[in-house]
């Protein structure tokens, strides 16, 4: 599991920006989805084509997560890179650019339609309730062509928890994207995996100062329960009458 640290230098900036270090310890369960990125067997599986180790680490704390959001009554999405084989899921910038040939199309075969890398992780704690979205990009909304922000919006949702692999890119664009859109933003510090400490950092601190919070699944999880708790005697109330 990552070990998160934020700098001296950026609690300083951040106290100077706002009273209070985290903006969204209170949550409205009701109105919280879980977006997991990328849990594909691709990233998670140990020698897979893009594997990222600490994913396999995480993965008791997102199926708990997903697990509390349910029982609170949020949502659960899982967002799933698609690359191919439809040449309209091929993204030229990355494919014809940042990656060569040769790894670029190891990457796009193992995260195409059909493939074993393409589906979500056989230990994740996906159930047929949870929506299942597919980008072609890195980020969820722009990539999706607009269905994930359907999707939450349709819901009622109007705060995200960002769960998965890899923070600092897919992950990191996201909920950069979540934020922009207006929705209330966590990303959920051990529920998400990169292939370093330092770059998971990065993104943390950055997103803390300018965009959103960084919690903890014990603290998200303790927000939803007290959420749901708070609700549970108006719903008996309005139940009676």
């Amino acid at each position: 599991m990552h070990k998160v640290v934020f700098s001296e230098q950026v609690l300083a900036r951040i106290a100077r920006r706002r009273t209070k270090l985290h903006m969204y310890e209170e949550l409205d369960a009701a109105r919280t989805a879980l977006v997991v990125v990328d849990m594909q067997t691709a990233f998670v599986a140990k020698e897979a084509a893009a594997e990222i180790p600490v994913a396999r680490e995480i993965i008791p704390n997102v199926n708990a997560l997903a697990s509390c959001v349910r029982d609170t009554g949020g949502a659960v999405v899982w967002v799933v890179s698609t690359y191919g084989p439809d040449e309209a899921d091929r993204w030229p910038t990355f494919f014809d650019h940042v990656m060569d040939p040769e790894p670029g199309n190891r990457f796009r075969d193992a995260l195409s339609t059909g493939a074993p890398g393409h589906v979500i992780q056989s230990e994740m704690d996906y159930r047929s309730q949870d929506a299942v979205v597919e980008k072609n990009r890195f980020g969820g909304f722009i990539g999706s062509q607009g269905r994930l922000e359907a999707e939450l919006r349709g819901r009622g949702i109007d705060t995200v928890l960002i769960a998965g692999t890899v923070t600092n890119i897919c992950c990191e664009t996201t909920a950069r994207e979540a934020a922009a859109l207006a929705f209330k933003t966590v990303m959920v510090e051990d529920a998400n995996a990169a292939r370093n400490d330092e770059e998971h950092n990065a993104t943390l601190s950055t997103f803390l100062q300018a965009m959103g919070d960084v919690l903890p699944c014990a603290k998200v999880m303790s927000a939803l329960r007290a959420s749901a708790a708070a609700a549970a005697p108006g719903d008996a109330v309005e139940l009676a009458s």
